[in-house]
């Protein structure tokens, strides 16, 4: 099963710290939710644990993120997969977009997409993609306020 999840933030801190936080693994284990674990491997590459609870079934995912079509400090799109087991597996991308709108804010976008598999998939549509939503809803706005509260 595969979705698509799009959104925006207004990010009150200049373009570059926003790109430097989207590369900054810290800053990102504290956003992404449940994420216990989130190591840099190399310049592109991640290894990290996330444990989620989806309706009745709660699962960790081991996983690997992986930056690729890097247009610095504009854009660039984040990969990952990971598999949690007998619960399933989980993969996705966000294709993430940063612009200028005055030398203190920017608009962060993003465009987001996931497949799940195995018994996660098996829960229904409905709260797979309301669970989804939410959880991109939540890195985001996570991200956001740790990026404003700084500057």
């Amino acid at each position: 099963m595969s979705l698509v999840i799009e959104g925006e933030e207004h990010i009150k801190a200049p373009i570059e710290k926003v790109w430097a936080a989207l590369n900054e693994p810290e800053i990102l284990q504290s956003s992404i939710p449940g994420c216990t674990d989130l190591v840099k491997t190399s310049d592109n590459n991640m290894k990290a644990t996330v444990v989620l609870a989806v309706g009745p079934i709660k699962a960790k995912f081991a996983g690997e993120v992986t930056l690729t079509n890097i247009q610095a400090p504009n854009s660039y799109t984040i990969q990952g997969e990971g598999k949690g087991g007998i619960a399933g597996f989980a993969k996705g991308g966000a294709d993430v977009a940063l612009t200028a709108i005055s030398p203190e804010e920017t608009l962060l976008k993003y465009q987001a997409r996931a497949d799940v598999g195995g018994k996660i998939a098996q829960l229904g549509s409905r709260l797979i993609v309301s669970t989804s939503k939410k959880l991109a809803g939540e890195f985001f706005s996570n991200f956001n306020k740790t990026i404003s509260e700084q500057n």
